[in-house]
């Protein structure tokens, strides 16, 4: 894959007051300036993030050689094979201020849940895991046991891997769900609350963990307190469907960096005190006048915003931004063939609409040809893709993936997106006309089963819907389905 130029690098940092407001103005709103770093400066530090793709391994837009990083997976050690796209990893590596390659010296992935599902809800897309709210959607992965690929091949009682990230309730936005082999080792991340000493007991959301039999490792004064953060595993689940831990671990959230070394950091605010004072999976994070913002505003931060965060570590431990990357919804879907590919410019074609890719976007092979790291060099014209992203810039009619994989060949033609125009029986999306007749079958957001008249009498341009049918010309589909989408 071709890595644009215009990509943002890391590291022209100033450096910003300290969490929870200390420190000097310094004229900036947020903290006293520390001059620039210069090019050529290596510094160490981390990156926290989703694997968008190998070779070696790229997170966050930065592609980490790993020849001779120690790699483990659930605390095991590993190999590179055993990572897979989407997984969210932590990675201490080397990098050079400006550049976007950097050096790993390790890679660790745990997931976040590993269990059977108590529970599906296909409708909004939410799974019960060991008592964990786990969501998904257009930035999930599912692994290809997983048949169909998405939330729907999944049933109470299979045995899952969850990887993602933790919003501020707790629960998990899922980037990758892997089926596993049932009857393995329990295993599931949280915060402790509702601790019950006397009883040795305590909440990880909803999920009741017996400890009295259990291992403690690295705990501070070796006490289980509300507030830590954990990684509990059994074997079973008591007949009240608490966790019957066998080992409890204390897990620093997010360990802080050391002064003046770098950081990455892709997650959801988790604390919002203002926009210059806020967490990041429960890291603390500064800015101020000379933090840069992409995909918005310093005004659109809030809790449970996605955001990427780079900068340098301040002596206080938090991550002082000199970059917030606000990453904004994916409700464009596409699925059919592609049309033409352009990997100079690191775009293609499917159903008339320009779809690019950049460093951001996860590239997986789902096809028989099962190509890893895939590139658009790998593809080719009439190759059957899904791409999920957003229209950038607003209103151009491009879709930038978020996420591309090939899969193998089908006739299914399927475009999510917004409505630009309306006229009774067809629709307008990225300019693609929507076609509909007397078979079409229409739903409203629930799924329910409507008639043509209420549908049309219903959307309207900036609607949501999902058409799913038959590409019948340039830039037209003749629907078998459309749906009404939150």
């Amino acid at each position: 894959m071709k890595f644009p130029k215009s990509l943002p690098t890391l590291l022209t940092l100033v450096a910003l007051a300290a969490c929870g407001g200390g420190g000097s103005d310094g004229g900036n709103g947020g903290g006293g300036v520390v001059p620039p770093p210069s090019n050529g400066i290596v510094r160490t530090g981390k990156s926290i993030g989703v694997i968008t793709s190998f070779g070696s391994i790229v997170v966050n837009g930065i592609h980490y050689e790993t020849d001779d990083a120690t790699i483990t997976v659930d605390g095991q050690p590993a190999t590179q094979a055993d990572l897979n796209v989407g997984q969210v990893v932590s990675i201490e590596a080397e990098l050079e201020d400006g550049e976007t390659t950097g050096t790993a010296s390790s890679v660790s992935f745990d997931g976040n849940v590993e269990g059977p599902i108590a529970g599906v809800d296909t409708v909004s897309g939410v799974l019960i895991v060991l008592g964990q709210t786990v969501r998904t959607g257009a930035a999930t992965s599912f692994d290809d046991s997983i048949q169909p690929r998405s939330i729907d091949g999944l049933a109470a009682g299979d045995f899952v891997e969850v990887s993602g990230l933790v919003r501020a309730d707790g629960s998990i936005d899922a980037t990758r769900i892997e089926r596993q082999a049932a009857g393995g080792e329990l295993e599931v991340r949280g915060v402790v609350s509702a601790h019950d000493a006397a009883n040795q007991r305590f909440n990880l959301n909803a999920l009741v963990v017996d400890y009295s039999g259990a291992q403690l490792d690295d705990f501070p004064g070796g006490l289980v307190a509300d507030g830590q953060s954990v990684e509990a595993r059994g074997t079973a689940l008591a007949g009240n469907g608490a966790l019957v831990a066998t080992r409890v671990e204390f897990k620093d959230p997010l360990a802080a960096g050391a002064e003046d070394e770098f950081g990455e950091i892709e997650g959801f605010i988790t604390r919002f005190a203002s926009a210059q004072d806020f967490d990041v999976s429960g890291l603390c994070v500064t800015t101020g006048a000379a933090t840069t913002f992409e995909g918005g505003t310093a005004a659109d931060l809030g809790l449970d915003v996605k955001v990427e965060v780079e900068g340098l570590f301040d002596g206080a431990g938090c991550l002082a931004a000199r970059k917030v990357d606000i990453r904004l919804g994916t409700a464009v879907r596409l699925t059919g063939l592609v049309d033409s590919i352009d990997p100079a410019n690191d775009s293609l074609v499917m159903l008339g609409i320009p779809v690019d890719v950049n460093a951001l976007t996860r590239l997986e092979d789902q096809s028989d040809a099962d190509v890893e790291p895939l590139a658009l060099d790998d593809l080719a014209v009439g190759d059957y893709l899904e791409v999920r992203g957003g229209e950038r810039p607003a209103g151009s009619g491009r879709v930038l993936a978020a996420l591309l994989e090939r899969e193998d060949p089908d006739t299914e033609t399927e475009l999510q997106g917004f409505v630009t125009g309306v006229a009774a029986p067809t629709l307008t999306v990225l300019g693609v006309t929507i076609q509909t007749d007397g078979a079409t079958q229409f739903r409203d957001a629930s799924g329910a089963p409507i008639s043509g008249a209420a549908f049309f009498g219903t959307v309207a341009a900036g609607s949501l819907v999902k058409a799913k049918g038959a590409e019948t010309a340039d830039q037209t589909i003749l629907a078998e389905e459309v749906e009404l989408e939150n």
